[in-house]
C-alpha cells in the first residue's frame, strides 16, 4: 500500500499540483482548502512511496482538508465542512467508496490525522456498510409491494408550456421511498448506524408510502395485487373502502420480512411519525420526489457524508466497488465480486475463532442465517424468546434462595441492579465522543431485557451450586458485588450486541468500572447457565475472552496481579480459575 522506498521513476511535482488543480476546478473548489490539500500530499509525498493512481490519494488529501474547516450560511450559522461532499469527491477523481475507505485508513496513519477525525471515518464506514444491506433487502420488499420500476420508462414532460402534471411513475415512488429512507436516516444519528433500527425505519418508510399509494392518492396502478399484506378493505377493483386514515401494514412486513414487531412501532411511534409530520405537513407525499432530493442535497452538502442516492444510479457497482444488483437472497453460488462486498459489510461481525475455554463444547449447529438483516432481527428474536415470559424481578424460587441464606441477600441485589441500571440509562442516552446518546425508551427496552436475563441466569447458577454444595448456605456468593456487577454487564453486553449496537465491549465495563479480568471470569459461568444463546452470541463472548487474554489482563494496573499476590505466586490452572 505505502512504503518508504526512494523517490526515482515517480511523477513529478509539477505533474501532481495540475492533477490536484484539475480536480479542484471540477468541484469548484475554494483556494485555502486546494492549497491546504497540496501541502498535505506534498509532505506524505516526499516520505511515502504510495501505490496506484496518484489521484486516488489527492483525493483523500483533498477530504480531510475539507473535512477540517465550517462554512458560513444563510440562516443557518456555521456548516461542517466546505460543503463538497465526498461523493463529488469520489466521481471527479473516478474512486469508489470501498477503495476511499481503505486508502483513507492509510492515509490516516500517514497523516496522523485526529483521533476524531479517524471516529468519523469510522462512522462514515459503518454507515455504508449498513446502507448496503439494507439497499439489498429494499429491493425485493419493494417488489413484493409495488409494481416492478424496471416495467418501462416514465413518459417525457410535454414541451409546450402549460404542461400539465403527469402521474408519478413507479420508479419515481422506488426513488422517492430510498431518498426519503436516506435522508431521514440522516437526520437520527443514533439509527444511521445501527443495522436493526436502520432496517426498521426501512419498513416504516415502505409502510407509510405505500398506505398513501393506497388511500390517499388512489393509484391501484403502483400497487402489486399479490402483495399477501393487501389490507382486507382492499377491494378487487382497487379501491378501499374505508374514510379512516391511510391503512398500517407496518405489523404485515414484520411477518413477511424479517422484521420486529415491537421494534418497528417503537422506531415509528419516536422518531419516524413525529418526523414525518414536519417534514411533509399537508402535502401530497407521492408527488414529492424534487422537494426531498433537494432537502436530501442540501444534508450531504452540509454534512458531507457519502450520497446514499448512489445505490439508484446505473453506475453503482462502478461508485461503490462491486456489483450489487442482487434481487434474489444471497445463495452459495455468490460470484467473487459479490462476496468481497459481503465480507466487507460483514467485516466488523461476530464470526471470532472460539477459546480453549469456552470453545466448541457450547456451539450448536450453525444457524441458518440467510442475509445480515435477517440475522441481526433473528439474534433479537432468541433474546427475545429466552427471556420469554419471565419479568424483571427475581422468580419465587429464586426468593426462596435468598431467605434460605443466614443473611438475606435481596435488599442489596435490587438495589444494586437499580443502581447500575439507572448508570447504563445515563450513559446510554448521553452523547460521548464516538457516538450519539439513543433515546431513553431505547435504554430502557435494553436493560429491561438484561434485567430479566440476570435474574434467569442468576436461579440457574444458584441451583448448580446449591445442588454441587449439597445445599450449603449460599450467603457468601450472593454477597459478592463483583461477581453481580458482571454478571449484569455480562447480561448487558449480549443485548447490545444482539441488537449490533456499537456499543460493545469494552463499553459496558468502562461505565461500570469492571476491570476486564473480573468480566472474564463470569463468561464461563453465563455460557454454562444459559443454553438458548446462539452461535452468533456464544462465538462474541469467545471474541471477549481473546480481547482479555491476549493484552487487557496484562495491563499494569490488572486485578490478575492482586489475585496472583494472594495465591502467593503461583500461578492457577485454567480450572481453578474458573471456580474462583
Amino acid at each position: 500500500f505505502y512504503t518508504t522506498e526512494p523517490r526515482s521513476g515517480r511523477m513529478e511535482e509539477s505533474s501532481i499540483r495540475s492533477s490536484l488543480e484539475t480536480l479542484c476546478q471540477e468541484l469548484n473548489m475554494d483556494e485555502h482548502t486546494a492549497t491546504e490539500a497540496m501541502e498535505n500530499f506534498s509532505s506524505i509525498w516526499n516520505t511515502y512511496t504510495l501505490e496506484g493512481e496518484v489521484v486516488h490519494w489527492l483525493a483523500c488529501s483533498l477530504y480531510a482538508a475539507c473535512r477540517k474547516g465550517s462554512t458560513p450560511t444563510v440562516g443557518k450559522g456555521l456548516m461542517e465542512g466546505n460543503c463538497v461532499s465526498l461523493t463529488r469527491i469520489l466521481r471527479t477523481a473516478k474512486l469508489s467508496l470501498i477503495q476511499f475507505f481503505s486508502k483513507m485508513r492509510k492515509w490516516a496513519d500517514m497523516s496522523n490525522l485526529s483521533q476524531d477525525f479517524r471516529l468519523r471515518m469510522e462512522r462514515l464506514e459503518r454507515n455504508f456498510e449498513v446502507s448496503t444491506v439494507i439497499f439489498r433487502k429494499f429491493e425485493p420488499i419493494f417488489m413484493d409491494m409495488f409494481q416492478n420500476p424496471q416495467g418501462g420508462e416514465p413518459p417525457r414532460q410535454p414541451r409546450s408550456r402549460k404542461h400539465r402534471r403527469l402521474p408519478c411513475h413507479i420508479s419515481d415512488v422506488f426513488k422517492f421511498c430510498w431518498t426519503l429512507f436516506v435522508y431521514t436516516k440522516g437526520n437520527f444519528r443514533m439509527i444511521g448506524d445501527d443495522l436493526v433500527n436502520s432496517y426498521h425505519l426501512l419498513l416504516c418508510c415502505l409502510d407509510l408510502v405505500f398506505g398513501n399509494a393506497l388511500l390517499c392518492a388512489n393509484r391501484k396502478d403502483l400497487i402489486n395485487p399479490t402483495f399477501r399484506g393487501l389490507p382486507a378493505l382492499y377491494r378487487a377493483d382497487g379501491h378501499v373502502t374505508s374514510d379512516e386514515l391511510p391503512p398500517c401494514v407496518l405489523e404485515r412486513l414484520c411477518e413477511l420480512h424479517d422484521g420486529l414487531v415491537v421494534e418497528a412501532k417503537g422506531i415509528k411511534q419516536h422518531y419516524f411519525k413525529p418526523y414525518i409530520q414536519k417534514l411533509f405537513h399537508k402535502q401530497d407525499q407521492l408527488t414529492e420526489l424534487k422537494a426531498i432530493n433537494r432537502e436530501y442535497e442540501e444534508y450531504v452538502l452540509t454534512v458531507g457524508d457519502f450520497d446514499e442516492r448512489v445505490f439508484l444510479v446505473a453506475e453503482a457497482d462502478e461508485e461503490i466497488g462491486t456489483p450489487r444488483k442482487i434481487v434474489q437472497e444471497p445463495s452459495a453460488s455468490q460470484t467473487a465480486a459479490q462476496n468481497q462486498l459481503q465480507q466487507h459489510v460483514e467485516k466488523s461481525g461476530s464470526l471470532a475463532p472460539s477459546t480453549p475455554l469456552t470453545g466448541r463444547v457450547y456451539l450448536k449447529e450453525k444457524d441458518l442465517l440467510v442475509t445480515p438483516v435477517s440475522s441481526a432481527t433473528q439474534s433479537v428474536s432468541r433474546l427475545q424468546s429466552m427471556v420469554s415470559g419471565l419479568r424483571t424481578a427475581p422468580s419465587d424460587h429464586l426468593m426462596q434462595i435468598f431467605k434460605s441464606c443466614t443473611r438475606d441477600p435481596t435488599e442489596s441485589i435490587l438495589a444494586r441492579v437499580k443502581t447500575l441500571g439507572q448508570t447504563f440509562k445515563e450513559h446510554y442516552t448521553n452523547n460521548s465522543e464516538d457516538m450519539p446518546g439513543s433515546h431513553i425508551d431505547f435504554a430502557e427496552n435494553r436493560l429491561k431485557l438484561a434485567e430479566i436475563l440476570y435474574y434467569k441466569i442468576l436461579e440457574n447458577v444458584m441451583a448448580q451450586e446449591t445442588k454441587r454444595l449439597h445445599g450449603k448456605d449460599m450467603s457468601v456468593l450472593l454477597e459478592q458485588d463483583i461477581f453481580h456487577c458482571s454478571l449484569i454487564a455480562c447480561c448487558l453486553e449480549v443485548v447490545l450486541f444482539s441488537y449490533s449496537s456499537q456499543r460493545t465491549f469494552p463499553w459496558i465495563i468502562n461505565i461500570f468500572k469492571l476491570t476486564p479480568f473480573y468480566f472474564f471470569k463470569v463468561i464461563e459461568v453465563f455460557i454454562r447457565s444459559e443454553e438458548g444463546l446462539s452461535r452468533d452470541m456464544v462465538k462474541h463472548l469467545n471474541s471477549i475472552e481473546e480481547q482479555v487474554l491476549e493484552s487487557r489482563a496484562w495491563s499494569a494496573d490488572s486485578a490478575l496481579w492482586t489475585a496472583l499476590q494472594a495465591a502467593g505466586n503461583k500461578i492457577p490452572t485454567v480450572e481453578e480459575g474458573v471456580k474462583n
